[in-house]
């Protein structure tokens, strides 16, 4: 009979449960992927190596290629599956990405049938390993701005890969410094003696024995604060010759005499198609760093539920770390959040996976699934660097031990808030996506105009509901609101101070960009003077965003024992936010100062109900006992075995 815990487990994990349960028990089964530790470089890259061909052995990477390609063109569940490698070893999550994320990824997406039948097989199957040659030293998120160039030689029929300046070096690359022979290169296309913007090219760097190609030079990042398994390395080019068709073409292509052509006429937006279509690496990020907090919970919850410390007066027992309120507050918020992130996550996956799937997706929808997705890449990403420290310095000296794996989780998720978009750059592109909503609507409007604008239009984009759209309204329309400390644990009242708050940064970060760019000449200087603004109105929308996603995420849990759980749970949630960002909602008469204690007050009730379900709401999140990988929690007698798994 199935637990709570279970109908837990089975709620959060959402459309794709059934790929989850199998990638636990394909994970928990074997050896080979047990947790360890491996600081040696070589051993470690030679591992996740192993690890990867054993994935791609039992057929891993089929859902993330098309059914024409001899995929399942399954996205969402190559996505899912991909993440749920973060629970067993990150590098083998980001070596995976890579593989079959990026690399291969660029050459379904932006290549044609003579790109997909020349490679797609090789690359799935590992008899060809590439990398994705995007970042340069001098430029990361700016993708627009790279400095390698592909010029095209019409005479010999080529383009000409080359690195003009130090700052142009392909840097930071998983997988150059040594198993990739293959990079899909972004560079800026020059036909003609005119550059065309940035595309992307497919160039060998390796022969079979591992020895650099004529003109390209590789080397080494070493050692990094986190994931090594991983083989980043750097590479330049030297006027590195490669076939015309090398061009991945899809969306622009070049003929044997030089002339460019594409179906997008707009350069810029035709860069963003050609960008927009890799958005799957993004959305894997903020996943897989969300499944690593989620390990890192289990392990501090669990072993606070074992630890004691310190007697009660009168009691000659030692009190459990987990009866302690303060304890209770370190924990339960981020398990919250956990919980709500993931709910989210899933809407957003379903999201990718009906826009990958689709023939004709609408481009509005495209770019409103690259907000959504910067946006919980961002949201996840920050908060399993939370999570994960808080985890530790709740285990004390134990948590400091790498047997207790704790360390490296924060060591290798530290990274992804830098890639796949640097956290406050995505921020500013999720308020851009909001702001550019009317953003030409607000010039030159009269005071009276403005007021008639900010209570419809802008009331418009923050009700654009991310899921259960019936059921929130239904909840909104019946909420009961007073001030006494019962109306915050009120659901319609929780989504109201979410939207509102919202709606109100939204409509005066836009009146701020409308004074400043009456002020300033340069459009730089309006957006530079309002960007603290900006940013707190991104953060709003992805706090309304997750916990929308939370509330249908409730309704579709099917047992009335665990839907009571998850719905305290979302209080938790809830609360916290308001608690963070209490100031503001002070200073903007959304709460009293009496309302404001009774935030805390909720915070307080909801942890002490939730004490008795602490191990429920930790099996509940999904982690496996094997893939704990933590000594800690098998008490003092710890086998050998067990520590030997861990010390690989």
């Amino acid at each position: 009979m199935a637990t709570t815990a279970d109908h837990l487990r089975s709620t959060l994990d959402g459309r794709w449960r059934e790929v989850r349960e199998r990638v636990r028990a394909e994970l928990s089964g074997s050896p080979d992927f047990a947790p360890h530790y491996t600081p040696d470089l070589d051993e470690a890259r030679a591992k996740t190596l192993a690890q990867l061909r054993l994935l791609a052995s039992n057929g891993y990477a089929a859902d993330g290629f098309a059914k024409d390609h001899g995929g399942t063109g399954d996205a969402g569940a190559a996505v899912t599956s991909i993440e749920m490698l973060a629970m067993s070893d990150l590098s083998l999550m980001v070596k995976a990405g890579v593989q079959w994320g990026l690399f291969g990824g660029a050459i379904e997406n932006l290549g044609t049938a003579r790109h997909h039948e020349a490679y797609v097989k090789r690359l799935v199957d590992l008899d060809l390993l590439g990398c994705f040659a995007m970042t340069e030293t001098g430029h990361g998120s700016d993708v627009q701005a790279l400095e390698t160039t592909a010029t095209y030689d019409a005479d010999a029929g080529e383009f000409v890969i080359h690195s003009p300046t130090p700052s142009s070096r392909k840097d930071y690359i998983g997988g150059a410094a040594q198993h990739a022979t293959m990079a899909a290169v972004f560079a800026q296309l020059i036909t003609g003696g005119e550059s065309q913007g940035v595309h992307c090219f497919v160039v060998p760097i390796r022969d079979e024995d591992g020895n650099d190609l004529p003109g390209v030079h590789t080397s080494d990042c070493g050692y990094k604060g986190g994931l090594p398994g991983v083989d980043n390395g750097r590479i330049t080019f030297d006027q590195v010759r490669i076939p015309r068709e090398n061009l991945l073409n899809k969306y622009a292509d070049v003929e044997p005499d030089g002339t460019y052509t594409s179906p997008i006429d707009n350069a810029n937006r035709r860069f963003f198609t050609m960008v927009g279509t890799l958005v799957r690496g993004r959305v894997t990020v903020g996943g897989s760093a969300g499944a690593a907090a989620r390990v890192a919970l289990s392990i501090a919850t669990r072993y606070a539920l074992q630890r004691r410390q310190f007697n009660a007066p009168q009691d000659e027992d030692e009190v459990l770390l987990m009866d302690y309120l303060v304890h209770q507050r370190r924990l339960f918020p981020l398990i919250a959040r956990s919980y709500a992130l993931q709910f989210a996550q899933n809407e957003l996956v379903a999201k990718m996976h009906e826009i990958q799937s689709s023939a004709d997706a609408d481009p509005q929808e495209q770019r409103e699934l690259e907000g959504r997705a910067a946006g919980l890449k961002v949201a996840n990403t920050w908060h399993a660097t939370r999570a994960i420290q808080e985890a530790r310095e709740a285990c004390g000296g134990a948590g400091y031990m790498a047997e207790n794996r704790l360390t490296a989780l924060k060591a290798d998720t530290d990274v992804f808030t830098t890639f796949e978009g640097d956290n406050h750059v995505l921020t500013q592109l999720v308020a851009k996506e909001l702001l550019t909503s009317y953003a030409d609507e607000v010039r030159g409007m009269s005071p009276v105009e403005w007021m008639r604008f900010a209570a419809t239009t802008v009331s418009d984009v923050v009700k654009k509901r991310t899921a259960a759209q019936q059921i929130i309204q239904t909840i909104l329309d019946t909420r009961q609101d007073n001030e006494e400390d019962g109306s915050l644990f009120n659901r319609g009242t929780q989504l109201t101070m979410f939207e509102d708050r919202e709606q109100y940064l939204l409509s005066t970060a836009a009146r701020r960009l409308q004074g400043a760019q009456k002020r300033e000449e340069n459009p730089f200087d309006a957006f530079n003077f309002v960007q603290d603004h900006v940013l707190h109105a991104a953060q709003a929308h992805i706090d309304r965003v997750v916990l929308e996603a939370f509330v249908a995420g409730i309704d579709e849990c099917e047992d009335d024992d665990a839907r009571d759980l998850l719905s305290d749970v979302c209080d938790l949630y809830a609360l916290s936010v308001i608690e963070e960002d209490k100031a503001w909602f002070m200073e903007h008469r959304q709460l009293s100062v009496e309302r404001s204690k009774a935030v805390q007050r909720g915070i307080n009730e909801r942890c002490r109900s939730l004490r008795p379900h602490a191990q429920t709401l930790v099996e509940g999140l999904g982690v496996p006992e094997a893939l704990l990988g933590s000594a800690m929690l098998d008490g003092p007698g710890t086998d050998t075995v067990r520590k030997t798994q861990i010390f690989r």
